[in-house]
């Protein structure tokens, strides 16, 4: 015998998977896995993650905060200035990547006085500029020889860069690629470098 519930009864439906709700949790699975395929390839084999080690290019870019390199682009391009590369001090393999921005390219004159950067005998940059504390190997004139660029910290009182008689001016053979993107603890947050 079959027990009555008492009150009101209501017909309950079982749920039941169907297909087209599998084909459509599938097709988002299938997309969320090629979109993470495709961001690990391009960061394994065109870019690089590193961190800025330093304060020598606050404020846009500070101690500890992860950037994305593009090892790509200067397969096609030089660098420019005003970019912010990433390089390897002469070479060395066993240093940690140095992150400085390009201020002179090959073939222009490179000469720091009275705390002023001069490129080509043009002021680089704004009368707003700090003035530079330190000119080391700049004090003279330097003539950037082909595949030798120039690169300051934007920080530049607080900065090894190519001023320094250890780096000098940086060959293009050991430029990883240009700083791109950072992310991480900076005062944006995260974006693109600039």
């Amino acid at each position: 015998m079959r027990r009555r519930r008492k009150g009101l009864n209501f017909y309950h439906k079982k749920k039941v998977v169907s297909a087209s709700l599998l084909r459509e949790v599938f097709g988002w699975f299938i997309c969320v896995f090629a979109a993470a395929f495709l961001a690990f390839t391009l960061t394994w084999f065109v870019g690089l993650r590193t961190n800025v080690i330093g304060l020598s290019m606050e404020p846009g870019l500070t101690n500890g905060q992860g950037i994305l390199v593009n090892r790509f682009s200067y397969q096609f391009f030089s660098p420019r200035v005003g970019d912010v590369v990433v390089f390897l001090p002469n070479g060395n393999e066993n240093a940690h990547y140095y992150v400085k921005r390009v201020v002179a390219v090959p073939g222009q004159t490179v000469l720091i006085s009275n705390g002023i950067l001069y490129v080509n005998g043009q002021r680089y940059g704004d009368d707003s500029m700090d003035l530079i504390a330190s000119a080391g190997i700049a004090e003279n004139e330097i003539l950037l020889g082909e595949e030798e660029y120039f690169v300051l910290g934007d920080n530049f009182n607080n900065s090894e860069d190519s001023r320094s008689a250890n780096i000098g001016p940086v060959r293009r053979g050991t430029i990883i690629g240009r700083a791109w993107f950072h992310f991480g603890n900076g005062v944006d947050g995260w974006g693109l470098v600039e």
